[in-house]
């Protein structure tokens, strides 16, 4: 990926300024004392409750080492995750790049740093194979040391899977890391380790009982927010304890990101506290008083956090030298984060209070009960949000509307049909996650299907034609030639990079697009499947953004990285029209369901047609693609009209500029031919 632009680095610190002596050791100590305190309270808290959960959970005690070892390096497991993404996210986007991509001496640390931690973070997940085993049989580590007992552990116990799942992809996040020279891998890399800490957020208590959807979306916003806050304010303080340049910068960046990662934090634990806990055992169970202890830590946090925005980013405004404040309130937050990473991995260890009513199968595979068969009045009006898309639908749709009123303020227009457009697309988005198609597309193979077909050919549409980019780069301030990039800057280096280039050619993005639907449905991916939460988010986010990527392409109206003529375009919709038909013709006429497993361990007796429904998904496939064809095609004749239109105008004025010079040299050359064509005759 190309960087965006930047002039070359100067430091906060004044010229005339005495050159600072740099502390090395320094944050290296801070961060093992801060590794000891999260171990350290992790093994205390699960002596408060390891008989408890030995009880409850009916085996026998694995030894001291697993008891109090295993919370201990889940801690430093999940404190070197959260290094591994802050020091990403601090190269990424606290900090800029030199002016020609390469990573400045600030970012190249952070980079090495996140490597060093991501190596760190690896070693703590294969630590905990063992050690899971251990907790799971009841066994002494030793005995499940053995290569054969724990590679027997992995497939048969889900969390050892996940920390094996864990091992591998923090493993090339490390050399990943280690090999990154240029800015524009940082952003990748950021996502790589955000995707190595989803194996463990889709365990645990929050992937069982009831209403687990909820209280895995939850815990996934959670622990995303977590690892931003903590590791971004750790790699910020070591930024500072080293006086780098753009110190105020960075402070002043991440401060605005804490804000958000606090917020999503707290209403995010609510929820998942909320779904575990019923409010009157908060005070009776171990589980519940940890659960008010971990909030009180919260708002401790949240305190400090307020306090240094007003001692530290002030000070540092006033002079970029002055980092004192900054220090010490950062120094202190971060034990006070990594006692609640240590707090958080001990609460995991500890067993909620039991449910008070049996769940039902329905609810056992899907979080939740149906209260019949899907009607209309059921699928539009029986509701449950959905944390992941529904947020996102609400934030995007937030978002456009403020860069709209930011254009409007400064006297700039933007055109109503496109925001109707956007809102549109959100609204869409918004209807097939959360409302009772979100809700019974789980269970119901035809509401699934048409989901889908919503989520990758009509929402997808109208976010293309909202031109969110387009609208993202003129409400944005540009960062100015002197100053370090920004957001605006970031973005049109996204648009702009090779990967952008790749994704964007028509035969890769129609592959993808068309490609998805083959893979997962006849390739067996969805009949493996079909009980995951974690396949089901993935499904949807797969459709919504391989469909964005095709329709940015074909109708789009926002800059892309390559230009694609109109005939290409058209082609593109045309040839992908025969494979859509065929996959719903494929479904229909299919013998075998697919899940067929899954939709019986639900235990629903109003659905047991299930190859009829399968079918029925099938013609909901076939028939999608009509839609839109037409809504493409109007797209296409309007743009291709206004285009047309543009060129005339463009033509008219240049001809207003020079007197109709092309048409009075064409004129010309006409009449040149003419006389030479009269010359032999007149001879």
């Amino acid at each position: 990926m190309s960087a965006p632009h930047e002039s070359a680095p100067v430091s906060d610190v004044p010229a005339d300024a005495p050159a600072p002596v740099p502390g090395p050791f320094t944050f290296p100590v801070l961060l093992a004392v801060a590794g000891a305190v999260g171990a350290v309270v992790a093994a205390l808290v699960v002596g408060l409750s390891a008989a408890e959960a030995l009880t409850l959970l009916g085996i026998p005690d694995p030894g001291p080492l697993t008891t109090y070892g295993l919370p201990a390096v889940r801690a430093l497991a999940d404190l070197t995750a959260a290094l591994t993404v802050g020091s990403l996210l601090f190269a990424a986007f606290l900090v800029p790049p030199q002016r020609d991509g390469l990573l400045d001496v600030a970012g190249y640390r952070a980079v090495r740093r996140a490597s060093d931690a991501a190596l760190v973070w690896a070693c703590c997940a294969a630590l905990l194979v063992p050690l899971t085993a251990s907790d799971t049989t009841g066994r002494p580590v030793r005995d499940v040391w053995q290569p054969a007992e724990l590679w027997r552990a992995v497939g048969q116990i889900e969390l050892a899977g996940a920390w094996r799942s864990t091992v591998l992809c923090a493993l090339i996040v490390a050399v990943g890391a280690r090999l990154a020279l240029r800015w524009g891998w940082t952003p990748l890399l950021l996502l790589g380790a955000v995707i190595a800490m989803m194996p463990l957020a889709l365990t645990g208590h929050s992937s069982s009982g009831g209403a687990h959807d909820v209280a895995t979306n939850s815990l996934i916003l959670h622990l995303i927010s977590a690892a931003v806050w903590a590791g971004g304010l750790a790699a910020v303080l070591a930024h500072a304890l080293r006086d780098g340049a753009h110190t105020a910068l960075a402070a002043r960046r991440f401060s605005a990101v804490a804000a958000v990662a606090f917020a999503v934090i707290a209403v995010s634990g609510v929820i998942n506290a909320w779904v575990r806990v019923p409010p009157g055992d908060l005070l009776d169970t171990t589980y519940g008083r940890l659960v008010l202890a971990k909030a009180a830590a919260l708002i401790v946090l949240g305190v400090f956090g307020y306090l240094q925005r007003r001692a530290a980013l002030p000070a540092l405004a006033a002079d970029p030298g002055d980092r004192g404040a900054l220090v010490r309130f950062a120094g202190v937050e971060v034990l006070l984060l990594a006692a609640t990473f240590g707090l958080a991995a001990g609460l995991g260890r500890t067993p909620p209070p039991a449910p008070t009513a049996v769940p039902s199968p329905t609810e056992v595979e899907l979080g939740y009960d149906l209260a019949g068969p899907p009607t209309f009045a059921r699928l539009a009006f029986d509701w449950r949000f959905d944390l992941l898309f529904g947020t996102a639908a609400v934030v995007l749709a937030v978002l456009y509307l403020l860069g709209v009123r930011r254009l409007r303020a400064r006297g700039d227009r933007w055109p109503v049909g496109r925001t109707i457009a956007w809102l549109s697309g959100c609204l869409v988005l918004l209807v097939a996650t959360s409302s009772g198609v979100g809700r019974y597309s789980p269970a119901v193979f035809s509401v699934h299907m048409g989901a889908h077909m919503a989520l990758s050919m009509l929402t997808p549409i109208l976010l293309a034609l909202g031109g969110a980019v387009t609208l993202a780069l003129r409400a944005l301030p540009p960062a100015g030639r002197e100053n370090p990039p920004g957001p605006r800057e970031w973005l049109l280096a996204a648009v702009h990079s090779p990967v952008s280039k790749f994704l964007t050619h028509p035969i890769v993005a129609s592959v993808i697009f068309v490609g998805g639907f083959y893979a997962l449905y006849l390739g067996g991916i969805f009949d493996a499947y079909a009980d995951s939460h974690a396949a089901h988010v993935l499904m949807n986010l797969h459709f919504l953004l391989s469909g964005y990527l095709f329709y940015w392409v074909v109708i789009g109206i926002d800059p892309k990285p390559r230009r694609v003529e109109p005939l290409t375009r058209l082609a593109m919709v045309f040839g992908s029209l025969p494979f859509h038909a065929f996959f719903g013709i494929a479904l229909m006429s299919t013998t075998t369901v697919m899940g067929a497993w899954f939709y019986r361990n639900l235990g629903i007796d109003w659905n047991s047609d299930l190859l009829g429904d399968q079918r029925t998904g099938g013609s909901l496939a076939w028939a999608s693609g009509e839609v839109p064809l037409v809504v493409v095609m109007l797209a296409l004749l309007i743009q291709w009209s206004r285009s047309d239109e543009r060129l005339a105008q463009r033509t008219d004025r240049a001809a207003d500029r020079d007197h109709d010079a092309d048409l009075s040299a064409y004129n010309a050359m006409y009449a040149e031919l003419a006389r030479r064509d009269r010359g032999p005759r007149g001879d």
